[in-house]
Formats: structure tokens, sequence, C-alpha cells
């Protein structure tokens, strides 16, 4: 057995500011810190230490379906301090573990360092919106400041389906019905079946993987409840794409029709290393559904939507490109990092020259 436990490991990833810890049987414990794994001068994780983490870390209920699963995935408290999201997978036929440090408090728009126009999406009375990105994006923490906006500001009962539970709310001028998956409900399709008898205004759907999942989500919009939900893409029009693309060929037709009905827009996010080299800033694709981009999705006509957004502060949307310079304009990030983290780099360098008329003002 090691000399620290898994809980000073913890304890060290937050002194550090680590997004995650990674304990691997063989391996010693490593922190992602800043975007980037630094690996600790530890001695490595034993299985007798893995063992000892599981049985500190892992809801008893659970625990004979971790020990006889391949992947599992919950939470772990050290009270008062931080909430901790575990995945346990195997590796070589042993056990290694990715804990993501979620923090207690909820982050606001302004301290996430999101545009103000994010408020939008607070404001919906029903619709689906999605928050994309890779992981490790910010897409839970982004969501998560959204409805603890909705609870400081209006009386919403909200149900959040997750897997497992991340943020835990505090009802405030809302109230709150949080379900883990394999806890509280069987799969996501039947937390979001129940979620409608449950009286709802708002429904959070911590991940779209299946066909079965986007029908319910589009029928729980359609019948005047505002879903999030997130998806691993990088932009809105790869978002729209991936939702139709859950169907088959012969019912996109219909899906695009009902799914530009009830979709009310999406928020695309990458966090970039800041300039000061302290911590990471996100930049950010916004979405709004209006009519025009409406009738662009019923006419797959997607790469239409792009330029409307491209015209500058139309409607508060915004591309990648205006996000990144953006930040860089504030002196919040490099050129380099900028350029490396952008879809059209050659557009962007417009943007920088100062090519487009108007661009210093756009933004």
């Amino acid at each position: 057995m090691s000399e620290y436990t898994i809980d000073s490991l913890l304890a060290k990833a937050m002194e550090l500011g680590a997004s995650d810890l990674h304990f691997i049987v063989g391996e010693v414990p490593s922190f992602r810190i800043d975007g980037k794994i630094l690996k600790s001068k530890l001695p490595p994780v034993t299985e007798e230490d893995m063992i000892h983490a599981i049985d500190t870390m892992a809801p008893v209920s659970m625990r004979d379906k971790i020990f006889n699963s391949y992947d599992s995935d919950f939470p772990y408290d050290i009270e008062g301090i931080c909430r901790f999201r575990v995945n346990l997978a195997m590796s070589f036929g042993y056990h290694s573990m990715t804990i993501r440090l979620v923090s207690y408090n909820i982050p606001s728009f302004q301290q996430l360092n999101l545009p103000d126009s994010v408020e939008k999406f607070s404001q919906l009375d029903n619709g689906i919106v999605l928050v994309t990105g890779v992981a490790g994006s910010g897409k839970s923490t982004t969501i998560a400041s959204i409805l603890n906006h909705i609870n400081e500001t209006q009386k919403k009962h909200i149900v959040t389906i997750e897997d497992p539970i991340e943020y835990v709310y505090k009802s405030n001028k809302s109230i709150f019905t949080q379900r883990q998956i394999g806890v509280d409900t069987a799969n996501y399709l039947d937390g979001l079946k129940f979620a409608l008898r449950q009286d709802p205004d708002v429904i959070l759907i911590g991940e779209i993987r299946d066909m079965e999942t986007v029908q319910s989500a589009l029928h729980a919009a359609e019948t005047g409840h505002l879903v999030f939900a997130t998806l691993h893409t990088f932009n809105a029009i790869q978002t729209i794409n991936r939702m139709l693309s859950f169907f088959n060929p012969s019912e996109r037709e219909a899906v695009r029709s009902q799914f530009a009905e009830v979709f009310r827009g999406s928020i695309s996010q990458k966090l970039l290393p800041k300039v000061d080299g302290k911590g990471r800033i996100p930049a950010v694709e916004l979405l709004y559904s209006t009519a025009t981009i409406k009738d662009f999705i019923i006419k797959d006509d997607l790469e239409e939507i792009y330029k409307l957004v491209q015209k500058g502060s139309y409607n508060d949307m915004l591309t990648f490109n205006q996000s990144l310079y953006d930040l860089y304009k504030r002196g919040l990030i490099t050129k380099e990092v900028a350029l490396e983290h952008s879809d059209t780099p050659n557009e962007l360098m417009h943007y920088i020259r100062g090519v487009y008329s108007g661009s210093e003002n756009n933004f």
C-alpha cells in the first residue's frame, strides 16, 4: 500500500487547480492542469491502492455492479469541499480511474467568461438547446450556469437526468429533481419518459447518445418544455447534422422539419490556454434560431447558416472565429493559440489584419 490515499490525492488535485486526476494501476498518479497532463513524483498505483480507492469512493449500492462490469460511472463527495465524477474502466485487465473535479459552487456566466447573450437561453419557455464540444470543454459547467440562473430568477421545476449527477443544485426560486442513471432511473429513455409525468418546466439530458433519446427530447420540446442536452460536436452545423444522423435516411426529411420547429439554438465551445498561462478561457460559437435559420434547416441549406452568423452581431450570434478574434484583441489569448484552434485560420487572419470592414466594431 502506497503512502498516499485517494482523498489526499484529490486534495492535492484541488490545491493544484486540476480538472482531472488519473489513477491507473502501474502508473504514477497524474493530474490534468490547464489541459495538460502533469505526472506526480509519487510511487505507481498498485492493485491494492486501486481496491482501497474503490472501497473508499464507490457507493455501496453500486459495488456489485462495479466489480462485475468493464466500465462504471459514479459520483463521490468530500462533504463541504468538492464533488467528483468518477469513471472506472479496465486497462490490460486492471482498473483505471479518471476523476473529474466538480465544484460545489456553480459559476456565473461572467465568472466563466461566457458572452452575456448566453443568458437568452435561460429566458426561453420551450424548445431544445444543445451545448456541444469535445470532452472536457466545459459543457456541463455552462449548462449548470444556465440552470442556476433560471433557479435564481424564475419559478420553475427543473428535472435533470445525468450519468452520473455532476453539479448538485440548491433550490432557490426554482425546485430541482435530479436523477442518476442506474440509481434513480434505468436509462435516459426511461428518465425522459417519466420526467414528462413529473410536471417539469425544464429538462436536462446529460448526453444524447441514440435515436430514441433524440425522439424523446424532441417530443418533450414539442409538448412545451425547455430541454437542454449535450453532444460531442464542434460547431452548430455539425450539431444539426449529428442530430439528424441518428435517423435512417428515409426518416430524415420528416425529422428535419420537426427539429427545425423546436430547435432554439446551440452553444459550442473550446477551452483555450490564457496568455498569462494561468487557466483557460472559452471560445464560444453561439447560434440562436430565427425564422430564417429554421427555413435553412428545413431546406438542408446549412452552409447559409454560417454565412448569416458571420455577418457579425446578427441577433447576438457569434462564430468561433469572431470569438477567437475577440479574445485575441482583448489580450486574453495569443495569436498562435487563436489560429491553432480556428477551423478556418485564413478567415481569422483576415479579422486580425483588419481586412473585414468594420470588424473592429462587430464583436
